[in-house]
């Protein structure tokens, strides 16, 4: 197998993992309650963490454990817990879309912010994709739930001040694997807290811990390691334009396993949100 087709399979395999992981979360939580939800995020991030090491273990690291770094494991955390409440209330093409809606929106107001100027082609994107999410989330037949939305969409925030904090990585799998473990401490208290003060506590069935297991041990712990060995072999562009095919492999994924069905708005926003946010990306043509 070429290096090509190689890169090729794995940016394929790591797209169809970060849509599982939506069709997951709605399979465990379609009927749920917050209480299980929130142990849902646990199970998950716990199982990533284990599975991480395993991987850093028979990578053989000798590197030792980076520190604690906060925007990276606060952001992890608020994007685990805001996806897995959103999902109490959202269907999985849904929430995909208002997720890496938000991610890319996320990540390129904090390019331009940074400096970096959109094109009148990347302008004209934008617009198109702001305009077709603002038409998805209007009131009227077919709106998503609101409250579902706005969670989705901080998970999706958040899942992008993530991804800006780790650009800089030397060893991104390292530094993930770290991550997940500090999420830990903080996860467990706040489910903590949230039992101490509720006196509720999570309805653990089979289903939902073997789904919660399976999302953090194989969609995200395996699925980040094989993401990031595709990095190696795409460009920022290619990387970023790749994973506008989640939400419509999380869509197809909602409708074999979940038994839902595509609205005609949501399929209309889809094609405008994800084609307007495929523009940004276009760059000038050099001179």
């Amino acid at each position: 197998m070429s290096a090509t087709l190689r890169i090729y399979g794995l940016t394929a395999l790591a797209m169809l993992a970060f849509a599982a992981n939506s069709v997951l979360a709605r399979l465990a939580l379609e009927n749920a309650e917050l209480p299980d939800s929130l142990a849902f995020t646990f199970i998950r991030l716990l199982s990533a963490a284990v599975t991480l090491a395993i991987l850093l273990r028979l990578r053989s690291s000798s590197r030792a454990p980076r520190s604690f770094r906060a925007v990276s494991v606060l952001s992890l955390l608020g994007y685990a817990g805001a996806f897995s409440i959103a999902y109490l209330r959202l269907e999985t093409a849904m929430g995909a879309l208002i997720l890496f809606g938000a991610v890319q929106v996320t990540m390129i107001g904090w390019g331009f912010k940074s400096g970096e100027r959109l094109t009148a082609l990347q302008f004209i994107g934008l617009f198109i994709a702001l305009a077709a999410f603002a038409y998805l989330m209007s009131p009227g037949l077919g709106a998503p739930d609101m409250l579902g939305a706005v969670f989705m969409a901080l998970a999706g925030v958040s899942w992008g001040v993530y991804s800006l904090a780790g650009r800089s990585s030397d060893d991104p799998l390292l530094q993930t694997a770290n991550n997940f473990l500090w999420t830990l401490p903080f996860a467990a208290g706040l489910c903590m807290i949230w039992f101490a003060v509720t006196s509720v506590a999570p309805v653990l069935n089979k289903d939902l811990v073997f789904l919660a297991v399976l999302s953090g041990a194989v969609t995200s712990g395996i699925g980040y390691a094989i993401w990031y060995k595709a990095l190696s072999g795409l460009s920022a562009t290619q990387g970023g334009i790749v994973q506008l095919s989640v939400p419509v492999i999380a869509a197809l994924g909602g409708v074999i396993f979940v038994s839902e069905t595509l609205s005609l708005r949501l399929a209309i926003s889809a094609l405008l949100i994800l084609g307007g946010i495929a523009l940004t990306f276009k760059k000038k043509a050099p001179t």
